[in-house]
């Protein structure tokens, strides 16, 4: 049986909240977000930026964000298939909430035993 995409919200205080969470509620959903930010981007590239997704759950993630309308999928027509991935409007609107949280990670990320990927670099 399928997960029942989102939700009746009651639009009690914090609705609002709960329906923005519920579309980028998947575990690699903002990494994937973040990644096309930086414009168009290939099935298999999204694979080696985020390596430790499997290509099911990439496959399933991929399209629950292209049913709620945050990513655009083109899908070429020739052999072997080329399939790309943009962010649709309405997740380039989410830009600022994902550098936000972007943020957040590199001031807080030694809170969780790894090192910011700009210690890495030094």
């Amino acid at each position: 049986m399928a997960k029942p995409r989102h939700s009746r919200f009651d639009c009690a205080p914090g609705c609002s909240v709960e329906a923005a969470i519920s579309l980028i509620d998947g575990k690699w959903k903002c990494v994937i977000l973040f990644h096309l930010l930086e414009g168009t981007i290939r099935f298999n590239e999204i694979r080696r930026r985020v390596p430790a997704v499997t290509q099911r759950t990439l496959t399933n993630q991929l399209r629950e964000l292209e049913m709620d309308g945050l990513i655009v999928r083109k899908v070429y027509a020739e052999v072997p298939p080329k399939v790309e991935y943009s962010l649709s409007e309405l997740g380039l609107s989410m830009a600022p909430v994902l550098s936000a949280l972007k943020e957040w990670g590199d001031l807080n990320i030694s809170r969780f035993g790894k090192a910011p990927a700009s210690a890495l670099a030094a």
